[in-house]
C-alpha cells in the first residue's frame, strides 16, 4: 500500500485518521506543522506517495505548504483538509495546487476513497505514442510534456486531466464528464476542481493564459483541447 503522509496539527484528529489509514494498510508519517511537513517532503530518501494536508496549520499554513512544495517542482498528490466548506478557502486550496478536498469531519470511507483515486491518477498511462501538437509534445508513453524543447513537470492529477483533454482534440468535455474520467468522483464530485486544474494546467503550458491557445472553454458546456 502507500506512503501517506498526514499533515494535521489537532492531535486527535491526527491519531484518529492516522489509524484509520494504517487499519487500512497504509504506511503513514505525520506532521503537526508546516515546517515539519516542508522538512518532511523535501528529504531526497522521503518515502511519500500523497499528502492529506489540513488547510489551517500554526505558522505555515496549508496554503503555503502546497505553493512551496510546487514551487520546489514537487508532484506528490496533495488533498487538502478543510475544516468547513468554504468556497474562498477551496478555491485558494486548488489554486495553490492541490488535487482534491475534503470536508472535515470526513469519514473513513471517503477519504480512503479520494487517496485511491488520487494514486490511480499517479500511475503509468498506457499508451505508446507521443504528440507533437504545435509545439507542444505529449509523450504517452513516458507521461512528459514539453513545449518547444523544454519539459514542462505536471503533477498527476493535471497530467491525467492534458491526456484526457488531448487524447480527443477538438471534442467537447462537460465538466462532470471530467470530474467522472479524471477525478473518479461520481456524484462527490464538484466543478471546481476542473476549472482549478485548468487554470494551473493553463499557467504552464499555454503562452498566455489569459488566451488559451490549447485548452479552450467553450462557454456554458466545458472545455475541449486546440491547438488553434
Amino acid at each position: 500500500m502507500a506512503h501517506v503522509l498526514l499533515i494535521e496539527d489537532d492531535v486527535s484528529v491526527r491519531d484518529g485518521m492516522e489509524l484509520v489509514l494504517r487499519r487500512h494498510g497504509y504506511d503513514v508519517d505525520t506532521a503537526g506543522t508546516g515546517e515539519h511537513a516542508l522538512a518532511l517532503l523535501s528529504d531526497p530518501d522521503s518515502a511519500v506517495e500523497i499528502a492529506v494536508l489540513d488547510l489551517m496549520l500554526p505558522g505555515i499554513d496549508g496554503f503555503d505548504v502546497c505553493r512551496r512544495l510546487r514551487a520546489t517542482g514537487s508532484t506528490v498528490p496533495v488533498i487538502m483538509l478543510t475544516a468547513r466548506g468554504d468556497d474562498s478557502d477551496i478555491v485558494r486550496g486548488l489554486e495553490a495546487g492541490a488535487d482534491d478536498y475534503v470536508v472535515k469531519p470526513v469519514t473513513a470511507p471517503v477519504l480512503e476513497a479520494r487517496i485511491r483515486a488520487a494514486l490511480r491518477r499517479a500511475e503509468p498511462a498506457q499508451s505508446a505514442r507521443g504528440e507533437d501538437h504545435a509545439g507542444l509534445v505529449i509523450d504517452r508513453a513516458g507521461l512528459t510534456v514539453a513545449k518547444r524543447g523544454t519539459q514542462i513537470a505536471l503533477p498527476p492529477t493535471e497530467l491525467r486531466l492534458l491526456l484526457e483533454l488531448s487524447a480527443s482534440p477538438a471534442h467537447v468535455f462537460s465538466r462532470e464528464q471530467l470530474l467522472q474520467s479524471v477525478w473518479e468522483h461520481g456524484f462527490l464530485g464538484d466543478s471546481r476542481l476542473v476549472d482549478a486544474a485548468v487554470g494551473r494546467l493553463r499557467a504552464k503550458i499555454e503562452d498566455i493564459p489569459a488566451r488559451p491557445r490549447y485548452i479552450q472553454t467553450v462557454r456554458g458546456f466545458g472545455y475541449r483541447f486546440g491547438p488553434v
